[in-house]
């Protein structure tokens, strides 16, 4: 057989080929896609696992007119491939090409945007009720969710199978289990009861029984009753799945997701069954590349790497923000007991992974529960502890309640480890960090600290845990810069900024990962005869509002700088606090993120592009100065 790959332009094509091409397929998919991110980069190990189920669900359903949804989308570049972007697949997650999660703007296909874990039940959900309100989609359509045994762990699912439970709405509910999370391996038992559950005869056969047994006098109904509990004990003793059934699910499995056949035979049964079905698929992460299946967690999300030995391309010398926020805390916990940590399935990706096996007492992952991890963390403080959550910025906000109510409220010392603030590149608009100064700003007794680089870094950490109330300290992705751990740093007061260079043409004042581009911007703008004071701001909330006013004052002119959203932002709180001291006068220009979302690319080109480099500071700096100035300094941007 020649390439089948080249052939297959939409789902469509799937249903022309048999078995034995269906499974070169598969290999083909999976060569694609590891060349693909060997070069780009992307959420390799989930993808590969998830081939043979792609191929299948596209080969037993017809989207667009079915609706599958794929939770969070790291598995879902197969489908990608399929559904019409195999060369597009080329430039994935580039600047100006394909996103690698699914996307509505993107194809026809991708039904439901996922970028958060746990979404995909109520969205499938919401789009069969949606769908049979509305008429859309045509009649018959199906509506399916692949969800992931780790997405298992957030209690949004657990509400969504709730509810489609108790609905009895048709939908299928695939569960992409890589782990065995819940059942034990494939074995011949479960795999034959559940081919006999899938056959709708088997459900026909058990109405008939039961009207046939209420039809007997007097003992009918207890003998029901009788055998319907004696069923169901048994069904615990040697059926799992049970947890789906009690809440009204059809559950089908453990079924071998690399078995093309079977996946198709339950597909189609599931389909025919009708009312809510679970399908438990057991699939292997990284199945089909050596260095993805030794390794799945490297290889969960990965940057460019060497095809042949699996190793990264990019290495740099220095620790990344989250590297030295975790060797910081083992060094603090080291010296506190009370000191716990929380994290939300991510021990690797914000540097826990040393304090869990320094402190495996003290270290607590949650799983995909944010909300979880933060209430649970003012249950911990309330009991004397001092807990830190490290949390990823963009996962954070899924926990906004339970930081108002829970924690700040109540006044608890939790202190909250924002990674991934700012932009993040590659992953785009879903995990982007670009709201967190604004929705935490504005909560009453919350501290929010930024830090300038490493050695700022380990002093908000000291600072906060010896705060007496909740503290949150934001940093962004990537190697730290400028002063290491270690450095001496001014001394942490309350709402207290630091003065980092003087001048009386213009203040900068800065906050946290745009100090440094800052004090490059004035220096450029030195050189042309403007002298631009830089305020390191340290703290967005409260901001220090007796240096900002006195430098305005000085100067007459304003600029702020963030890597945040402008709206209700750092620049929006120093516009409070000029207005506040009736400095009505002052010229102010806010920098920022804009309102609308920031696309995926390098993260370098989207700060350039947003203006928030050392050349747009510089030109919004002298965008505030008069004309003449303006003229005399000139600039990249005219």
């Amino acid at each position: 057989m020649g390439d089948i790959l080249g052939t297959i332009n939409g789902p469509e094509d799937l249903k022309q080929l048999d078995q034995a091409e269906l499974a070169q397929l598969c290999g083909e998919i999976r060569r694609h896609i590891v060349e693909t991110v060997s070069r780009r980069g992307g959420h390799l190990a989930s993808s590969l696992g998830a081939v043979e189920l792609a191929v299948a669900l596209h080969s037993v359903f017809a989207s667009p007119k079915d609706a599958i949804v794929w939770d969070v989308g790291h598995q879902s570049y197969a489908h990608k491939i399929i559904c019409g972007r195999r060369e597009a697949f080329a430039a994935l997650r580039q600047r100006g090409g394909i996103s690698g999660f699914p996307r509505r703007d993107e194809s026809v296909h991708d039904h439901f945007g996922t970028g958060h874990a746990s979404t995909s039940i109520s969205a499938a959900l919401g789009l069969a009720c949606g769908r049979g309100l509305s008429g859309a989609g045509g009649a018959g359509g199906a509506a399916v969710a692949v969800i992931g045994d780790g997405a298992m762990t957030g209690g949004l699912a657990y509400e969504a199978l709730n509810n489609a439970g108790q609905s009895g709405r048709d939908l299928i509910v695939v569960l992409n289990d890589n782990k065995m999370s819940i059942a034990p391996n494939v074995g011949a038992m479960s795999q034959y009861l559940s081919w006999l559950r899938a056959d709708p005869a088997y459900s026909r056969v058990k109405a008939d029984v039961n009207s046939a047994l209420r039809r007997i006098p007097v003992v009918g109904e207890r003998v029901r009753r009788g055998i319907e509990r004696l069923k169901d004990g048994i069904k615990y003793l040697i059926l799992p799945g049970m947890l789906f059934e009690d809440l009204g699910f059809t559950y089908l499995g453990p079924i071998d997701g690399h078995n093309i056949a079977s996946l198709q035979a339950v597909l189609r049964n599931a389909r025919k069954l009708g009312g809510p079905v679970l399908v438990h698929v057991m699939t292997r992460k990284g199945k089909g590349y050596a260095p993805a299946e030794k390794d799945p967690d490297v290889f969960h999300g990965t940057g460019p790497f060497d095809l042949a030995t699996g190793q990264a391309l990019e290495m740099s010398g220095l620790p990344s923000y989250s590297e030295a926020f975790g060797q910081a805390l083992v060094e603090v916990a080291a010296a506190d007991r009370r000191v716990v940590a929380i994290t939300a399935a991510m021990a690797g990706g914000t540097g826990l992974a040393e304090f869990a096996q320094r402190f495996p007492e003290r270290f607590f992952d949650v799983g995909i529960a944010e909300g979880h991890a933060v209430t649970f963390a003012a249950g911990l403080a309330a009991a004397g502890l001092r807990p830190v959550v490290a949390i990823y910025s963009c996962f954070l906000q899924r926990a906004y309640d339970n930081i108002v109510h829970d924690v700040c409220l109540q006044r608890l010392p939790v202190l909250f480890a924002i990674d991934r603030a700012g932009v993040v590149g590659e992953d785009g608009p879903t995990h982007h960090g670009t709201l967190d100064i604004a929705y935490l700003r504005h909560i009453p007794g919350l501290l929010v600290m930024a830090p300038r680089d490493e050695a700022e870094l380990v002093a908000m950490l000291r600072f906060g845990l010896g705060h007496p109330g909740p503290a949150a300290i934001r940093y962004p992705r990537g190697a730290v810069r400028g002063l290491p751990a270690g450095a001496p740093v001014q001394p942490l007061q309350v709402g207290r900024a630091e003065l980092l260079r003087r001048g009386d043409d213009v203040v900068i004042a800065a906050l946290g990962s745009m100090v440094y581009p800052a004090l490059e911007a004035a220096k450029a703008l030195a050189g042309r005869g403007v002298r631009a004071a830089v305020l390191n701001a340290r703290f967005a909330s409260p901001v220090d509002g007796d240096a900002i006013v006195d430098l305005a004052r000085r100067a007459g002119r304003l600029l702020t700088v963030e890597e945040g959203i402008v709206a209700g932002g750092f620049g929006s709180a120093v516009l409070e606090a000029l207005a506040d001291a009736g400095l009505t006068g002052t010229a102010v220009r806010c920098l920022g993120l804009p309102a609308e979302p920031v696309p995926h690319g390098p993260p370098a080109l989207l700060l350039e592009e947003c203006g928030l480099d050392p050349a747009g500071i510089a030109d919004a700096a002298r965008s505030l100065l008069p004309v003449r100035g303006a003229a005399a300094v000139g600039g990249r941007r005219g």
